[in-house]
């Protein structure tokens, strides 16, 4: 369906991939997006590591958006590339060069000298092999012959984060921001991502010995809260209203939104269209009012306990791959047995790094009311299930 089609037919509630504001009802995030701008300006390099479905391609979209009068945006991504990028430095340089002439050539970003894009060209296409230390002379030419700071955005980084010529690409990026004030480079770089980059460690072999050192560890600490907070979520309901005339209680369901979700935004997104779109063919609601209201926001809660996305699939997975995560979160909910939350412990902090759960008072306790009703429902069934096993042996 083309662009302009799909426009014709009004906006929706996406939950699928990136959000556009022609077709999407979108939650304000300019609080989020100045706050990161601010970052940029200030030249720092960061890593936006949030959990799956939480915004942050959206995010970045409409970042480079608002850094484009001021910078030039090189926005690129690691998602499907071939392992071929990976199994030397001279592949990996000759793929991040096709990335960026991408860019370029479908107009995404403006501003580079033809020299320079002819550079980049022949890198792109294999004419000119390189190692990672003469690529490092191309990014200083290139900051050097623009007009405008260039800021440098690769999303996905997770599909490259454990292999090796990756982490030796962030050693020379994190060698050239060192030199930064002798020797042109990014102004920015901002890695998005479920993992934080910061924590990659790389292996160097010396007389024997294994040492390991972080080549990230230049990146600033990010804090932006990307949640959603109960007033962004109001206002893309009031978009929601003045399309549909629902007479909705704007503050109650975006204060219900919130309170069952805590801001998580494949949550209130997927609530939402789960009203817009299920609950609103049921029966018993008549009209797009009936919808909107706490009796219709309750069926969509149900409804979306009882459905499988990837989300949940995530969740469920992270139990069996920690053992220890599983018994904290089984003795929290069915002993009433609280953990300590510790960061150091590796299942806590994978569990927190997949915004599955949160620290409340020193506390482990699971990240929202969804998440902690699915996962009663998954111990309860599992426990269930396990008895019926024993009383039919």
């Amino acid at each position: 369906m083309r662009l302009k089609e799909r426009m014709d037919m009004g906006k929706c509630f996406n939950t699928e991939g990136v959000c556009i504001s022609d077709l999407h009802y979108m939650v304000d995030i300019n609080r989020q997006l100045n706050e990161i701008k601010n970052l940029v300006d200030n030249g720092k390099y960061l890593t936006i590591n949030r959990a799956r479905q939480y915004g942050k391609t959206t995010t970045i979209r409409q970042l480079a958006q608002m850094l484009s009068p001021e910078y030039i945006v090189f926005s690129i991504s690691f998602e499907g590339l071939d392992d071929y990028i990976y199994k030397n430095g001279s592949n990996f340089c000759q793929e991040f060069s096709g990335l960026l002439c991408d860019t370029i050539d479908y107009g995404e970003t403006t501003g580079i000298p033809d020299e320079i894009h002819q550079i980049l060209s022949s890198y792109a296409s294999g004419e000119q092999k390189s190692s990672f230390r003469v690529y490092s002379n191309v990014i200083s030419k290139m900051c050097k012959e623009c007009t405008r700071p260039i800021v440098l955005i690769i999303d996905e980084v997770d599909q490259a984060s454990g292999n090796p010529i990756f982490l030796s690409f962030l050693g020379m990026l994190r060698n050239k921001y060192l030199k930064r004030t002798d020797r042109p480079t990014f102004q920015s770089v901002i890695l998005a991502g479920v993992h934080d980059i910061k924590n990659l460690k790389l292996k160097i072999c010396s007389k024997g010995e294994h040492q390991y050192n972080s080549p990230w560890n230049i990146a600033a600490e990010f804090l932006v809260d990307m949640s959603f907070s109960p007033s962004c979520i109001a206002g893309m309901l009031r978009q929601y209203d003045n399309d549909h005339q629902t007479g909705m209680d704007i503050d109650e369901i975006s204060g219900l939104l919130y309170d069952y979700t805590s801001g998580y935004p494949f949550l209130v997104s997927r609530l939402c269209k789960l009203m817009d779109e299920k609950i609103s063919k049921l029966e018993q609601f008549e009209t797009k009012a009936s919808v909107w209201t706490k009796e219709g926001f309750l069926e969509a809660e149900r409804m979306i306990l009882s459905e499988k996305n990837t989300l949940f699939e995530s969740l469920i997975n992270k139990l069996s791959d920690y053992p220890e995560l599983n018994e904290i979160l089984y003795n929290l909910l069915f002993s009433g047995k609280s953990a300590a939350f510790n960061p150091m412990n590796p299942a806590v902090d994978i569990a927190v790094m997949f915004g599955f759960v949160k620290n409340v008072d020193g506390i482990v306790v699971p990240a929202n009311r969804i998440f902690d009703t699915l996962l009663y429902n998954y111990f309860r069934h599992k426990s269930s299930a396990l008895c019926s096993s024993h009383t039919v042996e």
